[in-house]
């Protein structure tokens, strides 16, 4: 926290939103090398009248939930802050239906999964992912990890190797770094997280509702503005736990991921809007494509932080070219 005396107004908080919003990680079916039927959802139990969702146990006994659909190569999703795997829908039908089998978890603490107290920080959540690959025996996959869920495949691969990875992409990712230091001076300040923190608190359902406005880059004159998509997001936002809400703030902006960028040795592909008021393009995707040793850039011109929803064909066009090359 920082340790200014001067209280945190309204316009800082909005501008703490719209500085740093971080979003990552989808997971897979319980029944390992098992394929589904294109573009169909996975089995599904029946228990007294009730459906059971498919789920992993991870070593501290959390349960997280994971979508599992489609056959063929695997392309494994991650969410950003304060999502889950539905943020993923247009990316999940599409390479659904072109012949890919499509993975995303719930990040612990968010959505379908358990909402724990503790393990709301990179380490956990790169085993977490890591146990969800395992389980579903999942080999040859493609990483793609949007915001807070770009610093997750960073740290997943920096604690666990690139041997199940055959490509990894990062959209509109937090590392290297967000917060401003000597060693990272363009980064942003303390005062920036502790405003989007003192919004959480104060009102949180209402915080979530105003930071879709520079997400979605909807508070630019020429927007064109989906009542739909804002509530996607406000109702994904409440699905998490104000506990992992909280702490993420602290593990998307302080983490560090310099060095697990050095160890990714797979093709990438960063893709981030220049028009990204949440995770800023010069202190992200900038640095970490001169970090990443086989990184390919693409710039997304006027695109905001929220791309994936906002220009979900072009994005789609560029996973398939990249996931096909």
């Amino acid at each position: 926290m920082s340790k200014t005396k001067t209280p945190i107004t309204r316009r800082e908080i909005l501008i703490g939103g719209a500085a740093a919003i971080a979003v990552t990680a989808f997971p897979l079916s319980a029944a390992a090398g098992q394929p589904k039927p294109a573009s169909a959802l996975a089995p599904q139990k029946q228990i007294h009248g009730e459906t059971q969702m498919n789920k992993i146990t991870v070593k501290d006994g959390t349960s997280i939930f994971y979508r599992d659909w489609g056959t063929g190569p695997t392309i494994v999703f991650s969410h950003g802050w304060p999502l889950s795997a539905d943020a993923w829908d247009a990316q999940m039908l599409f390479f659904g239906k072109h012949g890919y089998r499509v993975v995303a978890h719930d990040r612990r603490g968010h959505g379908r999964s358990e909402q724990t107290w503790t393990g709301n920080e990179y380490d956990t959540f790169a085993d977490d992912l890591a146990t969800l690959l395992e389980q579903l025996n999942l080999k040859e996959v493609t990483l793609v990890g949007h915001s807070m869920g770009g610093g997750e495949v960073a740290r997943y691969i920096g604690r666990h190797g690139n041997t199940r990875v055959k490509k990894a992409v990062l959209i509109g990712a937090i590392p290297p770094v967000m917060l401003k230091s000597d060693k990272n001076p363009g980064g942003l300040p303390m005062s920036v997280f502790d405003g989007i923190r003192a919004g959480l608190v104060a009102d949180r359902s209402q915080f979530f509702k105003d930071l879709t406005l520079p997400f979605y880059g909807y508070n630019k004159p020429d927007a064109k503005v989906s009542e739909g998509v804002r509530d996607s997001f406000w109702r994904q936002g409440m699905q998490s736990s104000i506990v992992a809400s909280y702490d993420c703030i602290k593990a998307f902006s302080e983490t560090d991921f310099t060095e697990d960028l050095k160890k990714i040795e797979v093709p990438t592909l960063i893709i981030h809007g220049d028009a990204d008021q949440i995770v800023p393009i010069d202190d992200s995707a900038y640095l970490s494509s001169k970090i990443v040793k086989n990184a390919t850039l693409k710039v997304i011109p006027g695109a905001s932080h929220g791309l994936c929803t906002t220009h979900a064909d072009l994005i789609n066009t560029e996973l398939l070219a990249f996931i096909k090359a």
